[in-house]
């Protein structure tokens, strides 16, 4: 537990935040009254002032209040963390999720070359995270002005998996449980029900599909009979002449099969993932999954065999045992299958998770190590992908970033168009969250489905309920 002293100002929300990225496993207490007992030490009087107090560690800056003291502050509390950390984020004070838009918006209002000086001067963020958020930003607004004000995306959320990842923080029921396995049909039955609701909302309404995603959890955990119903009824039920894109996570090499494969092939889907996670045996075993590096690239020839041509790979940088030679060798075996996607994640390790139980300092210890996985990325998926898509987890390892490559004309426009907010989603299943975004302007709202699939069954009739509230939104820009 560290102790935030907030005195005078309103920035404690966004002090907290930037010490997380310093500590993300300790517990930080914001206290708004003196007292001698403090970590961190932060007020706004005639001046601004910033105290670290750590073990020995007793460092003091001051500086003239300003046009923007939130930011100021921010830097202190940068140089001071920073100094007794030995760790200064390449992300700067930044601490958002989404770099790539809040420079888009920067360029709107200042121009680019300011924007640029901004970045690195007021944010501090490096040249290498700056030149990445640029091109990501520009592929963005490509994709983002393709969007019209009535298109729309469907998402589905299957929250089931063959096993529990030790990574893992998503709701998403394992079925080594019995309990969670026998609720799978009747829970495909009300997804479905969901799912033909949701379609003649969406005709009603008179809004477009632009893209498809079925994640979860891991939706080929769905028997190929299953997968059929899910996809027919989204085929049946929604007008898929605009759709551009249809994805399914298929995500672990250990719920695929042929059949499995075969009926997406027989269907509208034209984008899947396989993925490895890492190409290191043991890396799998520790992190608890239930495949081989062989199985993954089995799947992957089996796949291009049956005819997919727009295939995802995700890697995760900075596991547990991973080494940066064994990243690399992970690295070079995706790049080697030549999949049109390559997604490469940092490992945040969440309260939530198995590793955040067990070991909730390896964001801390794998700092190093995970900046210079990342560093081998951007070396060698420059020779054949461009980056198009990016967001920040918290408590991630060195505060880094998730990365989507991709080759030209293969970007998946459903992760801009969910990650940017630039059109409505429309989500269906358990966990699932539709984000409803005004046709002419900024609002966005937000109505959620149940978390857990127990929850979502029983729960039914009411999730139905809040589904009218889709209706209700679009009648008032009518």
């Amino acid at each position: 537990m560290i102790k935030l002293l907030v005195i005078n100002h309103k920035f404690h929300y966004e002090m907290e935040k930037l010490l997380r990225i310093f500590m993300p496993d300790v517990k930080i207490q914001v206290v708004y009254e003196e007292c001698d007992d403090f970590n961190i030490y932060t007020s706004v009087t005639d001046e601004i002032k910033v105290i670290i107090n750590f073990d020995g560690f007793n460092k003091t800056l001051t500086a003239p209040l300003c046009d923007d003291n939130e930011m100021q502050m921010g830097r202190m509390v940068y140089s001071l963390m920073g100094e007794y950390t030995r760790f200064y984020p390449k992300w700067g004070v930044l601490t958002g999720v989404r770099p790539s838009k809040l420079l888009i918006n920067t360029e709107k209002q200042m121009g680019r070359e300011k924007t640029e000086e901004y970045f690195k001067n007021d944010l501090l963020v490096s040249y290498e995270k700056f030149r990445l958020a640029r091109e990501v930003a520009d592929w963005e607004e490509r994709i983002i002005g393709t969007s019209k004000p009535d298109s729309f995306s469907l998402y589905v959320s299957i929250p089931f998996c063959p096993s529990r990842c030790s990574y893992c923080s998503f709701v998403s029921h394992s079925v080594e449980n019995d309990k969670a396995k026998n609720l799978l049909p009747q829970y495909v039955e009300l997804l479905s029900e969901e799912l033909k609701l949701t379609g003649e909302i969406a005709k009603n309404t008179g809004v477009r599909l632009e893209s498809i995603y079925i994640g979860g959890g891991t939706p080929t955990t769905l028997s190929a009979e299953q997968l059929e119903i899910v996809i027919n009824t989204i085929k049946n039920n929604f007008d898929l002449k605009c759709c551009r894109e249809f994805t399914v996570e298929s995500g672990r090499p250990d719920t695929i099969t042929e059949e499995k494969l075969y009926v997406l092939k027989n269907s509208p889907v034209d984008r899947i993932s396989i993925n490895p996670q890492t190409f290191n045996d043991s890396v799998l075993q520790a992190v608890g999954r239930r495949h081989t590096a062989e199985d993954t690239i089995n799947i992957f020839n089996m796949a291009r065999r049956l005819g997919f041509d727009n295939i995802n790979m995700d890697l995760i940088a900075g596991l547990p045992t991973d080494t940066v030679e064994g990243f690399r060798h992970s690295l070079d075996t995706a790049f080697s299958l030549d999949p049109e996607n390559i997604t490469v994640h940092t490992l945040s390790v969440k309260r939530s998770s198995t590793i955040g139980q067990n070991n909730p300092k390896l964001a801390v210890e794998n700092a190093n190590t995970a900046s210079e996985m990342l560093k081998y990325t951007y070396d060698k998926l420059y020779e054949k992908y461009h980056p198009y898509y990016m967001y920040r987890q918290s408590k991630s390892a060195g505060a880094l970033e998730n990365v989507g490559w991709a080759k030209d004309n293969t970007e998946c426009i459903y992760n801009i168009f969910m990650m940017e907010e630039c059109h409505t989603i429309l989500s269906c299943g358990g966990g699932a969250v539709t984000k409803l975004k005004a046709p002419k302007g900024d609002e966005i709202e937000r109505i959620f489905n149940f978390k857990y699939p127990f929850e979502y069954i029983s729960g039914f009739n009411e999730l139905i309920e809040r589904k009218k509230r889709i209706t209700q939104f679009y009648d008032t820009y009518k």
